[in-house]
């Protein structure tokens, strides 16, 4: 009896190893599929173009949009629909952006619970790439069904402790599905994000079709790249904070939201 308790000790104990080892594994297959770190970090800046067709209720939309990422972590979304463009802006350290669509055409800070979507975006390389560094933290949760085919899972607890689960094709190991939950005030974000298309640009893979929404409405937004350039450039003020908005955000403390 005793002998067969320390049998399982030594089991489990390996079983855990054996599965933090995997998921280091799985990461380091993921970045050399997308073409390998070192050209993945030849990428200093990012301009991603395309289309957004958004499923309403009442009707169907189709928005021109721009992300300009540059690294460390800024990013700039532009979102053009009828004339009006919306942004979204992170400067390293303080969110900011318009919303024409909502009656704000004046740019405003963006307060930390806003904010997650656009760290996201903010991050060059994904959570995956120097995770420990970011402090990030990555769990291999076997296999799983995305679609009815086979995918390995991945669990990615960000340092903000929001988790993305990230489903690999077991064949390419690139990513082709992301689930997102960001803890908000007590309740749950969730986000579906599926990916496909994939296409080289300066010998890194990035998926040209992305669908995203609830999980009761998964394809509310399709995203359709059109065209992907790096190293393109860019300066500070694409992403600086407004001058109108300046001596508000010292007022209000929104320095070094990460």
């Amino acid at each position: 009896m005793r002998h067969t308790a320390m049998v399982l000790v030594v089991t489990s104990c390996l079983s855990v190893f054996a599965c933090a080892q995997t998921a280091e594994e799985l990461v380091n297959k993921n970045i050399q599929a997308k073409g390998g770190l070192e050209k993945i970090k030849a990428a200093r800046t990012r301009l991603t173009t395309g289309k957004i067709k958004s499923s309403g209720r009442r009707r169907v939309s189709v928005a021109s949009f721009k992300q300009m990422n540059m690294r460390p972590d800024l990013v700039r979304n532009n979102l053009t629909l009828q004339g009006m463009t919306a942004v979204q802006a992170y400067d390293g350290s303080v969110g900011w952006q318009t919303q024409p669509f909502r009656g704000r055409k004046d740019p405003e800070l963006m307060g930390e619970d806003d904010l997650r979507d656009l760290l996201l975006a903010a991050d060059f390389d994904g959570p995956l790439v120097d995770y420990a560094q970011k402090g990030n933290t990555i769990e291999y949760l076997g296999h799983d069904l995305v679609d009815g085919d086979d995918a390995l899972r991945l669990k990615v607890t960000l340092k903000n402790r929001d988790i993305v689960y990230y489903y690999l094709d077991p064949d390419t190991y690139l990513e082709i599905r992301k689930e997102i939950q960001q803890f908000i005030r007590g309740s749950v974000r969730d986000r579906v994000v599926d990916l496909g298309s994939y296409k080289p640009v300066d010998g890194v893979m990035y998926p040209f079709s992305i669908s995203e929404g609830s999980r009761g409405n998964p394809g509310a937004q399709v995203i359709t790249l059109e065209k992907i350039e790096v190293n393109v450039a860019f300066q500070d003020s694409d992403f600086a904070l407004p001058a109108s908005l300046r001596s508000e955000e010292k007022k209000s403390g929104l320095v070094g939201v990460h």
